[in-house]
């Protein structure tokens, strides 16, 4: 069932399954919910309502947000304010799981508003500000292949060249992986989509970076392990775990690319629904 949420400045769609403690998906730029397609209904069958949205800009949710910027830019600060606003819609507090740009988010919205997050989940998160390894460029081949297309989407504002990168970040795509894409690039091509693509990407995670020391709830971070962004995926989730305060980040790495949750749900769910038991509150009703 889809539920738009009104929100200062738009509308949020959001499908929302299971019923329990709030847990609320939020996906990367360019993308949609349908990246969380197979984690969602394993969260919800372990006991959670499970609130997945479209971020500002992207899937259902609408168009030209006003940013916090003052610029036309999707920041992670516009996105924590997003997901905030969800919570407080269904009633937090939430465990908030946010991939990629909302990895970012999340941290953010779990360090300005503690009474609403009781814990977060970043998946291959951009959560620290980044710089080019330029030695990694010759020694790692699939970071140079996933820069060559991330910097040449938005350099060329190309299509064709993020339909390229996605290809890279889902190694060993499936059929459905290739049916999603495919659903992705044709979302994409709707009036004022690409340009609201485009205003994620001309953003940078320096805001989500400030907000890492005062993070106060538990956070997991997990890395798909032939992600394309990362010379080394392992070392990016550690150093965002390490970030926060002590005791607070724990950092886990799977197989799968930039999308793990999309490509090994299974997995990714064996890690999260005993973080969510510990920390979310104890669920209606326990798979198996």
């Amino acid at each position: 069932m889809t539920e738009f949420v009104t929100l200062d400045g738009g509308r949020i769609a959001c499908d929302v399954i299971g019923e329990g403690p709030l847990v609320v998906l939020s996906h990367g730029m360019g993308t949609g919910r349908g990246d969380y397609r197979h984690l969602a209904p394993l969260l919800a069958g372990a006991g959670y309502r499970v609130v997945n949205m479209d971020m500002r800009g992207h899937g259902e949710s609408s168009v030209d947000w006003p940013s916090v910027t003052g610029k036309a830019a999707i920041s992670r600060t516009d996105v924590a304010e997003d997901l905030l606003g969800v919570v407080r819609h269904f009633g937090g507090p939430a465990v908030i799981v946010g991939h990629s740009l909302s990895g970012g988010a999340a941290t953010i919205a779990a360090a300005r508003a503690p009474e609403l997050v009781a814990a977060v989940v970043e998946i291959n998160p951009f959560t620290r500000k980044q710089r080019l390894d330029a030695g990694a460029l010759f020694t790692v081949r699939l970071y140079r292949r996933g820069m060559a297309r991330l910097m040449g989407t938005l350099v060329l504002r190309s299509p064709r060249m993020w339909r390229s990168y996605l290809n890279v970040a889902h190694p060993g795509a499936t059929d459905d992986d290739r049916r999603h894409i495919e659903a992705l690039m044709a979302a994409l091509r709707r009036p004022g989509r690409w340009r609201e693509f485009m205003k994620a990407g001309t953003t940078t995670p320096a805001d989500a970076e400030a907000h890492l020391p005062g993070v106060r709830c538990p956070a997991l971070v997990i890395m798909g392990a032939e992600d394309p962004d990362f010379a080394d995926p392992r070392a990016e989730g550690e150093a965002v775990a390490a970030a926060m305060p002590d005791g607070i980040g724990e950092a886990a790495v799977v197989g799968g690319g930039h999308y793990p949750h999309a490509q090994s749900a299974g997995r990714v769910a064996e890690l999260i629904v005993p973080f969510l038991r510990e920390h979310a509150g104890r669920p209606l009703r326990q798979a198996g």
